[in-house]
């Protein structure tokens, strides 16, 4: 960086003279100077209150007091911003937005973590069906209140943090372990892994118990549902090849069994113009030397001894063989 050179009389013509104190210099010709006001930013309490309500949207609609105490929100602007109605109190250590999830908010209010099932939907993980009552689980801390929700009380497999009131994808995993039969389990499971929500092998390196540990040596990435899951696990007994969801020359088979057997699983939306679709993609595997099979979704979820029985007598027929 180059210095300025500045001549040694300008500086010391530049540099005011320090005199005595009480003393000035005055001149005739001398104006006084005029004052620039300076401009002071007030925060008003109206502001800070704001302030926290936005930081408590931004938490998810629920958060701690505390939490906002230690990012620098001071005790009485939590409260100004309590009685000015931008958010509520809805238990002793926890305040939420006026418009807040409703799940957060009553698991605020009873102490629990959403959790099972119920969280598991939420995270958009393929569930059987959606259980007339909430589930949620104890946090491992403090008291619950009395809540219709199902309770589940098992030790988190990742602890829990204070301040979350959701369950990760891990313990959600363990609690449906806990909670759902094993077939309805394996299907929470693998939509979960499916879905890139978990890795299986992260999965298997924590320390499972009980039918857990079994799911997480049996999960799969490759079922995209339930349903999947359901007829490869209800067939597993064949000791056969079930392979989901295969392309055949441009054609895609829910069901490979074996090298020729192909089964169709039609949905709600297989009807109209889809339905002569599936037709043609019928036809098209029969001239290649497959033959097909196609159910309904509702036979195979409730009615699965007829879909059973279609397979059974198409196996003995080696109707599967190349």
């Amino acid at each position: 960086m180059r210095a300025e050179v500045v001549h040694i009389a300008e500086f010391v013509s530049a540099t005011p003279r320090l005199l005595p104190r009480g003393q000035m210099i005055h001149r005739a010709d001398a104006t006084p100077p005029e004052r620039v006001p300076v401009a002071h930013h007030v925060v008003m309490p109206t502001d800070r209150a704001r302030s926290v309500a936005g930081r408590v949207a931004e938490l998810g609609g629920v958060a701690r007091p505390t939490r906002l105490v230690r990012e620098g929100h001071g005790r009485r602007q939590i409260a100004d911003a309590i009685s000015r109605g931008l958010v509520t109190r809805v238990r002793r250590d926890w305040i939420a937005s006026p418009d807040a999830d409703e799940y957060l908010v009553a698991a605020a209010r009873t102490g629990t973590v959403v959790s099972c099932v119920t969280a598991a939907e939420r995270l958009g993980i393929w569930v059987h069906e959606r259980p007339d009552r909430p589930h949620v689980a104890y946090p491992g801390r403090g008291k619950i209140a009395e809540t219709a929700a199902v309770v589940h009380w098992q030790r988190a497999i990742v602890p829990r943090h204070p301040d979350l009131l959701e369950d990760g994808v891990e313990n959600v995993l363990m609690t449906v372990a806990a909670c759902r039969p094993y077939e309805e389990a394996l299907a929470v499971w693998e939509s979960a892994v499916n879905k890139r929500l978990v890795d299986r092998r992260r999965l298997e390196r924590l320390p499972w118990v009980g039918v857990a540990r079994r799911l997480a040596t049996e999960v799969t990435p490759w079922a995209d549902s339930g349903l999947e899951t359901y007829f490869s696990t209800r067939l597993r007994w064949l000791r056969l090849s079930i392979r989901p969801q295969i392309w055949i020359d441009g054609h895609r088979v829910d069901f490979l069994i074996g090298e020729r057997l192909a089964v169709q699983i039609d949905g709600g939306h297989h009807v109209g113009p889809q339905r002569s679709e599936d037709i043609r993609h019928d036809a098209a595997l029969m001239l290649l030397g497959y033959h097909v099979i196609r159910v309904s979704y509702e036979q195979v979820m409730h009615r699965w001894p007829e879909v059973q029985e279609l397979i059974m007598h198409a196996v003995a027929q080696g109707l599967h063989r190349a």
